[in-house]
């Protein structure tokens, strides 16, 4: 075995792992919150080797050598079914169970398989509603410690993934993957039920549920139904009143996040979205797609009572007021009462003697 001074000199460590092995590494040891699992490796000796690129210790060279791997970016490990690499054998390993199918972990409770002894493991928990992964600087705890370590960049504002094309920064992995799509135009998960492709999983997921009319998770106070746990955990907040989006520039909060992300452009007054006709800017989406239909002659809403068509929802609202007579908007100093917000806004100035227009 070589000293140490010649294969680990000038090398910095805080992490130390003990190397009390024979023949086989039976359990997995950490490198950059990937198991690692390494095999045939002979241990005569304790020794605690060190990497100079990171604060990651390990036992005899053969560990050190397998960590520094992850440095250089090399992946000698090919998968001879596709053509995916890894820098580890463990994980070639758990990625050829994904050609065979095999799960031979199995739940007790519900009979459901696993590929992975972790899946299994982190799975049990949501029968035993165990979370043994709490943030230290608030009051949330969570069954997997991943979701652990995304939760606390929303303290640290930590986004490690990073665009080669635009610079954009994520802070998780799986919302860079989406947003290089937007560059690629790659649209890989498609229905088996028609023929719309996504390049989401999760927006294929939420495609799914209007084949299926499938509602699964329910509200335990008013017995609401969803197709998605997140419009569940939403909807609870009508209950509660929480509004945990909190803008560091005023004193409004929200209870979406997608509302506190509109309500942020009103202060930065960004405007991401770009028509590709006339360039004109939009902070919201949907404004972008209302302005796309006065191109293109587009109406989608169309009245069940007659003929007429509109491009935007809102107008086929007003207009069906015209069928049904319903007039929502009414004046609380008089008995009138208006189908259009326009008309009660300017009813109100009769009584305010407010004038709108003002001579320059």
């Amino acid at each position: 075995m070589m000293n140490r001074s010649s294969e680990a000199e000038d090398t910095h460590c805080s992490v130390s792992v003990n190397a009390d092995i024979d023949m086989v590494v039976k359990e997995e040891i950490e490198v950059h919150e990937e198991p690692v699992l390494i095999q045939d490796v002979e241990l005569s000796v304790k020794q605690e080797w060190e990497s100079n690129q990171c604060d990651k210790s390990y036992p005899p060279s053969s560990f050190l050598k397998i960590h520094k791997i992850i440095h250089t970016g090399k992946t000698p490990y090919q998968c001879n079914q596709c053509n995916k690499a890894f820098s580890q054998k463990i994980h070639l390993i758990t990625h050829q169970l994904t050609h065979t199918g095999v799960k031979p972990f199995h739940c007790n409770t519900c009979n459901k398989t696993f590929s992975l002894k972790c899946n299994l493991i982190s799975h049990q928990r949501s029968h035993s509603g165990e979370k043994p992964y709490q943030c230290n600087r608030c009051d949330k705890d969570f069954s997997l410690k991943g979701n652990l370590t995304k939760h606390q960049r929303t303290h640290t504002g930590v986004k490690p993934y990073q665009c080669n094309e635009c610079y954009k920064t994520f802070s998780l992995k799986c919302n860079l993957i989406s947003h290089q799509w937007s560059h690629s135009g790659e649209k890989p998960h498609q229905c088996n039920q028609c023929d719309k492709s996504f390049s989401l999983k999760s927006h294929l997921t939420k495609h799914l549920h209007t084949h299926t009319g499938e509602r699964p998770h329910q509200c335990n106070k008013c017995n609401k139904t969803f197709s998605l746990k997140c419009n569940l955990t939403t909807h609870k907040r009508t209950h509660t009143g929480e509004k945990p989006y909190q803008c560091n520039q005023c004193d409004k909060a929200f209870s979406q996040k997608s509302d506190f992300t509109k309500h942020q452009r009103t202060h930065t007054g960004i405007k991401p979205f770009h028509c590709n006709t006339c360039n004109k800017t939009f902070s919201l989406k949907c404004n972008l797609i209302s302005h796309q239909r006065s191109h293109s002659g587009e109406k989608p809403y169309q009245c069940n009572r007659c003929d007429k068509a509109f491009s935007l929802k809102s107008n086929l609202t007003t207009h069906k007021r015209t069928h049904t007579g319903e007039k929502p908007y009414q004046y609380n100093q008089c008995d009138k009462a208006f189908s259009q917000k326009s008309n009660f806004t300017k009813h109100q100035r009769i009584h305010t003697g407010e004038g709108p227009y003002q001579c320059i």
